[in-house]
């Protein structure tokens, strides 16, 4: 939903060119509403979703964690206002270096999810907190995250005997349900697999401590999301089937239900054309596309809010592509997009709901378009 505030910061402001528009008001709301839903685990804000300095300013003054997939976002939560002990170090693909620098940075909690990527952090962070990365399947979520990341878990209970015996502190376990997930119980499975770790390795004398429960919280699009109350609620339902009263410190990291719902990005239509006399379908070209910022749209995950000043008129579906010379940037094709008859080119409209992976996925310069930019409000 696009806010008074950045309506009329587009009015007074007129940015030319494509550009996201952030109200830090609906952040700061959102980040009450999950402290309100999960008093009892701690937030670590997903870097990678947004650091916009503003953003990462106004959650460090919050209380908020972050988790953060490098040094550079390290050194951006840093210079935001978090101390190291607020920062978890969440990617398992890690240089040994980066490792080192994030170590004498003062971070001391690092995810893995192989004995390579331990021994890596025995020599180069030694003494750390690890906690290991568990598979899930990612059903329900529109933007899954399975496969890449994680192991099994028998293997996860190997990884964290091996972290201990190198010295490492074997602290927890982690996954992540899927990106966009709208079932609020995706995390009930995920959750009996890392009782089951806990239990393997409690036999051998390694008590974990922590369950970091990742991502996945949804934004709205298009289509109603639960509210954080309503995940709180199912996840701490499953906390205590599978853990009973014994609960472990539990972590949730919040990026695109953060601030997915607080960013509009303003375009213009380019060119409106068909591609034959007898064409069906309109093509609507826009100036950002794939490469500018909506790479979200690949395989047609993500389907966005647009709105125009015509949508009172008569609508009819058409292709929405992006303006560069790659005939991969195409927005919605499969699935027309219903746009009004009215629609002229020069229109400028809004797309809702581009708060998170959108400034951080555009491109240096395809095609000499400049990167995304973005004004905080």
């Amino acid at each position: 939903m696009t806010t008074q505030r950045i309506r009329d910061f587009l009015a007074t402001r007129r940015p030319d060119g494509p550009c996201l528009v952030v109200d830090l008001d609906v952040v700061r709301d959102n980040f009450n509403a999950f402290r309100h839903a999960m008093p009892d685990s701690s937030i670590y804000y997903a870097v990678k979703a947004n650091p916009a300095p503003e953003v990462l300013k106004l959650l460090a003054d919050m209380g908020s964690n972050f988790d953060c997939a490098g040094v550079a976002e390290i050194e951006m939560a840093l210079n935001a206002g978090a101390t190291p002990a607020r920062i978890s170090y969440g990617n398992t693909i890690k240089k040994e270096r980066d490792v080192a620098r994030a170590h004498a940075l003062g971070v001391s909690l690092f995810a893995v999810d192989s004995h390579e990527e331990v021994e890596k952090i025995s020599r180069a962070a030694p003494g750390a907190r690890v906690f290991c990365r568990v598979l899930t399947d990612g059903e329900g979520a529109e933007w899954p995250l399975s496969r890449k990341f994680g192991c099994v878990p028998q293997m996860a209970v190997d990884v964290l005997v091996y972290a201990h015996q190198l010295g490492l502190e074997s602290y927890g376990v982690s996954f992540h349900v899927g990106s966009q997930m709208t079932k609020v119980d995706a995390w009930d499975s995920a959750l009996a697999d890392a009782k089951r770790v806990f239990v393997q390795l409690a036999k051998q004398g390694i008590h974990l401590q922590m369950v970091n429960m990742g991502g996945g919280f949804p934004t709205k699009y298009l289509r109603d999301v639960p509210s954080a109350e309503a995940y709180g609620r199912a996840i701490y339902q499953s906390l205590r089937d599978h853990f009973g009263n014994n609960l472990p410190k539990t972590i949730i990291e919040p990026g695109r239900g953060m601030v997915g719902n607080a960013g509009v990005i303003k375009t213009e239509v380019v060119l409106i054309s068909k591609k034959s006399d007898n064409d069906a379908a309109r093509w609507v070209f826009l100036d950002i596309g794939k490469f500018g910022g909506l790479a979200e749209t690949m395989d047609e995950a993500i389907r966005y809010p647009i709105r125009t000043e015509r949508d009172q008129d008569e609508m009819e579906p058409c292709v929405i592509a992006g303006p560069t010379c790659d005939s991969a940037d195409v927005l919605y094709e499969k699935n027309l997009y219903p746009l009004p008859l009215t629609l002229s080119i020069g229109d400028e409209i809004l797309i809702e709901g581009t708060g998170a992976y959108t400034t951080t996925y555009s491109a240096v310069a395809f095609n000499g378009f400049e990167p995304l930019k973005a004004y905080i409000i």
